[in-house]
């Protein structure tokens, strides 16, 4: 499993951002959390990563 894309993060990557402005990535929970909520954003739980999302 691959770790978050975000800087400085070590967690376990769990979700996929479709980000339309800038390039997709994958980034822990807590990221995507925050992340989604900016307009056009879209979330995909990685597979075999289902576990994390608690």
């Amino acid at each position: 499993m691959t770790t978050c894309a975000e800087a400085e993060c070590e967690d376990p990557a769990a979700v996929r951002l479709h980000v339309p402005w800038d390039a997709n990535r994958e980034v822990c929970t807590a990221h995507a959390r925050v992340l989604v909520q900016q307009e056009g954003v879209v979330a995909e739980p990685l597979e075999g990563a289902a576990e994390e999302w608690s």
